[in-house]
C-alpha cells in the first residue's frame, strides 16, 4: 500500500469548495436563531432538513454521531415496494412504496440506485405454493405499473444460470419480480449535501446535552462537540426530535414523565465474499410472514435479516453468535453450503427498526411513521422505511405547516408548490460517467482502472469528476487504498473536505466500502487517520 505524504486540505475549487471548519460551523449555529432545529442525522432527520430548507426555512441539523451512523446505514440496502405487505392486503401502501421507489431510482438518484431482479424460490413443503407466489409477483409488478417487467415464474434450471449457488433440491419453481438496491450510507450523504445546497447548516459528532426552554417551550438545545469537547448551543423556533432509537431519550429531556412511544426491533446482516458471480437476488420465504434475502451488493453477498424485539441500550446493538447462526441457517434453505462458509464472512452489522409502541410480533408490525408533539412543543418523528424517505420529509413538513397558531406556515413555501422529484447532487447516468472517467484519464499517467471508474460513477455520479481531478493533480491520491478494493485515496481526501468525515470509521464504514469488504486493516486505518489529520 502506498504511504501517503501530507496532503493538506483542498482549496476552494470553483466546482466544489471545501466545507467550513467545525469551529466556523459551531459559531454559525450559535449566533443565529433557526426556524427549525433537527436533532438526528439519520435519513428521517436528513430528509426533513432537506425539505424544510427547500421550503425557505432557516434549518440546522445536528447528530451525536455521524450522519447515517446508526440504523440508516444498517438497512438491507433496498428501495422496495414491500412484497410481504400484499399478504396483509395493504395494496395502497405497496403502490405508494413503488411510486417512491421508482421516483428515487429513476429521477431523484439514478446514480445511486440500481435495478435488481429478485428470484423467489418455491420449495416442496415450503410456506407458499408456486401458483400463489406467481399471482403475488404479478400483482406486485402490476402495482408498479409493470415498470420492472411483468412478475412471472421460471424454471429452477433457468434461475440457477443467474444464481449459481441456488439450491435446487426439491425446488419446484422460481417466481421473479423487480425492485431496486442502493448503498444506504452514500444515499444519506448525498441527501445531506442536498440539504446544505438548499441552505441548511449541518454538524455531525455534536451530542445534545440538554434542551433550551423559554416559558416552558423547547427553543433549542445545548450541545457538545465530541471531536474536541467544545460546548455550544443552538436556538430555534421549533425543535424536531428525529433521533430514531433514541427518540424517547430526548422526549424525557423535554418531559421526565413522558411515556414510551416506540419499541425496537433488531435486524442483523452478514456480508460475505462471493464464490461466483450472481446476476439476481434471492428472496426466500421462511414462514408465512418472513423472507430472508441474499443480495449481490458491492461485489459481495449480503445476507439477512433477523427481526426480534430489542430492549437494550441502542448504542449496544450488535450481531451475536445466535444472529449469525440464524442468518446462515435460514440462508441454507436456498443457498449451497460452499457459499455459506463462515470463512467467507467479511463483516456483520445490526440496526434497530423503530416501530410504534404496542403489543404483537415485530415481524408483523407496520413500518409506520409517527409524528407526536410533546409538552414543551418539541415534535418527535419516528419509524418509517428507507424507500419512502422523501415522503416522510414531506409528511413532517405538512405537520409543521398545520401546527396550532401556524408559527412557521407564513415563512415556508407549501410542499405542493415545491418540485416533487428534485434530484440529489451528482445526478447523471453512471454508465456515461464511468465511460468518461476511463476515456478522460491523465495523458502522461496510467488510466483509471475500470473497477474504480465504475465504483466512483455509482457512488458519486457526476461528482466523481471532482475526485478524478484530485487524483490527476496528486498521483499519490490516485493509488488504491487497498489493492483488493476499488477505492482510491482521493476519496478519503474528498470525504475529509466535502463530506464531513471526522473519524476513520466515518470514511471506512460509510463513505467507502472498505470496512464491509473486510479490508479496514490497521495499515489502511493508519493511512486514513493521517490524511484526516492533515485537515488543517
Amino acid at each position: 500500500m502506498t504511504t501517503l505524504q501530507s496532503v493538506p486540505a483542498l482549496g476552494t475549487h470553483p466546482a466544489s469548495g471545501s466545507l467550513p471548519s467545525r469551529a466556523e460551523t459551531r459559531d454559525q449555529l450559535s449566533r443565529a436563531t433557526y426556524d427549525l432545529l433537527v436533532i438526528g442525522g439519520g435519513i428521517l432527520g436528513i430528509s426533513t432538513a432537506w425539505h424544510a430548507a427547500q421550503s425557505g426555512l432557516r434549518v440546522a441539523l445536528v447528530d451525536a454521531g455521524d450522519f447515517a451512523g446508526a440504523t440508516s446505514s444498517a438497512s438491507s440496502k433496498l428501495l422496495h415496494g414491500g412484497l410481504r405487505y400484499l399478504q396483509t392486503g395493504a395494496v395502497k401502501l405497496v403502490a405508494e412504496n413503488h411510486f417512491e421507489r421508482r421516483a428515487v431510482s429513476r429521477e431523484v438518484a439514478p446514480h445511486l440506485a440500481n435495478p435488481l431482479t429478485f428470484y423467489l424460490p418455491v420449495y416442496k413443503g415450503g410456506p407458499h405454493g408456486a401458483a400463489k407466489l406467481g399471482a403475488g409477483v404479478f400483482a406486485y409488478s402490476a402495482l408498479s405499473a409493470f415498470g420492472d417487467g411483468v412478475g412471472h415464474v421460471i424454471s429452477p434450471a433457468r434461475a440457477q444460470r443467474d444464481v449459481p449457488e441456488l439450491r435446487t433440491d426439491n425446488l419446484k419453481a422460481v417466481a421473479v419480480y423487480g425492485d431496486d438496491q442502493m448503498n444506504d450510507a452514500r444515499m444519506a450523504l448525498m441527501t445531506v449535501r442536498a440539504a446544505v445546497d438548499a441552505g441548511a447548516v449541518v454538524l455531525n459528532h455534536a451530542a445534545v446535552t440538554g434542551l433550551r426552554f423559554t416559558r416552558g417551550r423547547v427553543t433549542g438545545a445545548e450541545l457538545k462537540d465530541s471531536t474536541d469537547g467544545t460546548e455550544f448551543g443552538v436556538t430555534a423556533r421549533l425543535v424536531l426530535n428525529a433521533t430514531g432509537p433514541w427518540v424517547d431519550h430526548l422526549r424525557k429531556m423535554e418531559d421526565p414523565n413522558a411515556a414510551p412511544s416506540i419499541r425496537l426491533s433488531k435486524g442483523a446482516h452478514l456480508v460475505l465474499k462471493r464464490t461466483r458471480p450472481w446476476r439476481a437476488a434471492l428472496a426466500t420465504p421462511i414462514d408465512k410472514y418472513r423472507i430472508t434475502f441474499a443480495l449481490p451488493w458491492e461485489d459481495m453477498l449480503l445476507l439477512g435479516t433477523t427481526d426480534e424485539e430489542y430492549e437494550g441500550d441502542p448504542a449496544d446493538v450488535a450481531v451475536t453468535e445466535a444472529d449469525t447462526a440464524q442468518i446462515l441457517d435460514e440462508a441454507a434453505f436456498s443457498i449451497k453450503d460452499q457459499q455459506l462458509s463462515r470463512d467467507l464472512i467479511t463483516y456483520s452489522f445490526a440496526g434497530l427498526r423503530v416501530l410504534p409502541g404496542g403489543p404483537g410480533d415485530t415481524s408483523k408490525a407496520k413500518r409506520e411513521t409517527v409524528v407526536t408533539e410533546g409538552r414543551g412543543g418539541m415534535l418527535s418523528v419516528a419509524g418509517g422505511k428507507w424507500t419512502t424517505f422523501r415522503h416522510i420529509g414531506r409528511t413532517v413538513m405538512n405537520k409543521l405547516a398545520a401546527l396550532p397558531g401556524h408559527p412557521l406556515a407564513e415563512d415556508m413555501e407549501p410542499m405542493n408548490r415545491l418540485p416533487r422529484k428534485l434530484p440529489l447532487p451528482g445526478i447523471a447516468n453512471p454508465n456515461a460517467v464511468a465511460h468518461r472517467l476511463l476515456v478522460d484519464g491523465p495523458a502522461p499517467g496510467p488510466r483509471m482502472a475500470p473497477d474504480t471508474a465504475r465504483h466512483l460513477a455509482t457512488h458519486y455520479g457526476s461528482l466523481a469528476f471532482d475526485i478524478a481531478r484530485l487524483a490527476n493533480e496528486n498521483p499519490e491520491l490516485a493509488e488504491r487504498v487497498h489493492p483488493d478494493a476499488p477505492e482510491i485515496w482521493a476519496q478519503v481526501a474528498y470525504a475529509r473536505d466535502h463530506e464531513w468525515a471526522e473519524t476513520a470509521d466515518d470514511v471506512l464504514r460509510r463513505r467507502t466500502t472498505l470496512t464491509i469488504r473486510g479490508l479496514a486493516t490497521d495499515e489502511v486505518r493508519e493511512g486514513v487517520e493521517k490524511l484526516l489529520a492533515d485537515r488543517d
